[in-house]
C-alpha cells in the first residue's frame, strides 16, 4: 500500500483509493466462533476517538505517507465500536471506510457498509463458498452522508466568499468537491446512490472484494466470473450515469482463502463512460483526471431532479422492505 502511494505521488495523484477491508484478508468467507480468534481482524473505535485507526501501526505508516506527500485517502477496514455505559462496555462491529484530509491534517469523514450480503449462519454444503458478512458486521447507522473535502480544487468558494443573502443556484459547483463513500454490495442498491445524488456529491469512491464464482452454483467458473464482472460494471455505471457524477471502484483482487475475486478497478465519469480500469489483478496503479464540471452536463439536462422528478409517485419506494407481489387473476379475466 506504501509503494502504491509512493507511485501515485509521482503520477500527480491527489486522492488515493484502497479497497473494501484492505488491511485484512477477506475474512467474512471464514467461519470462526472464537472470539479471540475474530478479534485481531478489527481496529479500534469510540466516541472519545472515532478514527482510532489511524494511530494503530496498521494504518499510522499510512497516514505519515500521505502527509509526506499531500494525498488524500480512503481507507476500508473493519471497526470494532467500543462505547461504554454506567460502566458497562458494548462494542458493536462494522465494515467501515474513513476518508483521511491532508487539508485537514485528520479523518473528515466515515461510512459503514449498509447492504451487507450473504448469511449468518454457513450454508450446509461444506463445498459451499461462504459469505458471511452478517455474522461478523452489523448494518451501517450512519446512513449516506456527503461531505466537502478540503484542498483538492484550487480557488474553492469558502462560506466567506458568500453573502447571507445569496442564492445557493448561483455558487453549485463552485465550492469545495463534495464527496460520498460506498462500500461493495452497496453499489449494487439505486437507494445508496440517490441519497448522494440529491446532497449534490460530486464523487463517489467504493472499495469492494466481489468473488469470481461459488462451486454451489451450475454454471462455470468462467460464465460466473463474466457474469460477476458485467453486474459490476453495470452497477457502477448506471449509479454514476443515473446521479450525475464521478465514481471511483477499488477491487482488492485475484486469489485470496482459496477464492479467485474480480478486479475491473475503474474510474467512472459522469456520463457513465469508463475513462481508466485496471488490466491485472495483481498491485496496479488506475490514474484519472477527474474534471469535477463534468457534472453539470446531465445535471443541467435529463438528470436535473427539480425539474424532473415525482416523489408523489414513490412512496412505495420507502414504505415496503420485501417484494410482495400484487393480487392473482381471476379464472374469468
Amino acid at each position: 500500500m506504501l509503494k502504491l502511494m509512493d507511485q501515485a505521488a509521482e503520477a500527480g495523484v491527489r486522492l488515493l483509493a484502497f479497497p473494501e477491508l484492505a488491511l485484512t484478508t477477506f475474512f467474512p468467507v471464514l467461519y470462526m466462533t472464537d472470539p479471540e480468534q475474530i478479534a485481531p481482524y478489527f481496529e479500534p473505535a469510540s466516541p472519545a476517538d472515532p478514527y482510532g485507526v489511524l494511530s494503530t501501526p496498521h494504518a499510522k505508516p499510512l497516514v505519515d505517507r500521505a502527509n509526506k506527500l499531500g494525498i488524500d485517502f480512503y481507507l476500508g477496514f473493519a471497526e470494532r465500536w467500543t462505547t461504554e455505559e454506567t460502566g458497562e462496555k458494548t462494542t458493536t462491529d462494522y465494515n467501515t471506510t474513513i476518508y483521511y484530509s491532508v487539508a485537514a491534517g485528520k479523518a473528515i469523514a466515515k461510512y459503514r457498509k449498509v447492504h451487507l450480503p450473504g448469511t449468518k449462519e454457513p450454508l450446509e454444503d461444506p463445498k459451499a463458498f461462504q459469505q458471511l458478512e452478517k455474522r461478523y458486521f452489523t448494518p451501517g447507522d450512519l446512513g449516506f452522508q456527503a461531505f466537502r473535502a478540503p484542498g483538492l480544487v484550487k480557488g474553492a468558494l469558502a462560506k466567506e466568499d458568500v453573502g447571507p443573502d445569496i442564492d445557493a443556484k448561483t455558487v453549485v459547483g463552485k465550492g469545495d468537491p463534495i464527496l460520498g463513500m460506498l462500500i461493495c454490495n452497496d453499489r449494487r442498491w439505486p437507494e445508496a446512490w440517490r441519497p448522494y445524488g440529491l446532497q449534490g456529491a460530486e464523487l463517489i469512491i467504493e472499495g469492494y472484494n466481489t468473488t469470481a464464482w461459488a462451486p454451489q452454483h451450475a454454471e462455470t467458473p468462467e460464465e460466473q466470473q463474466s457474469l460477476a464482472e458485467f453486474h459490476h460494471r453495470l452497477s457502477c455505471q448506471a449509479g454514476s450515469y443515473q446521479n450525475g457524477l464521478w465514481s471511483v471502484h477499488v477491487a482488492k483482487c485475484g486469489e485470496e482463502n482459496g477464492q479467485f475475486l474480480i478486479g475491473g478497478s475503474m474510474i467512472i465519469d459522469p456520463l457513465g463512460r469508463v475513462v481508466a480500469e485496471s488490466r491485472t489483478v495483481g498491485d496496479e496503479l488506475v490514474v484519472a483526471t477527474i474534471d469535477l464540471g463534468l457534472c453539470r452536463q446531465p445535471r443541467d439536462r435529463v438528470f436535473d431532479f427539480e425539474k424532473h422528478r415525482r416523489l408523489e409517485h414513490y412512496g412505495l419506494v420507502g414504505r415496503q422492505v420485501g417484494l410482495e407481489e400484487i393480487p392473482l387473476l381471476g379464472r374469468s379475466v
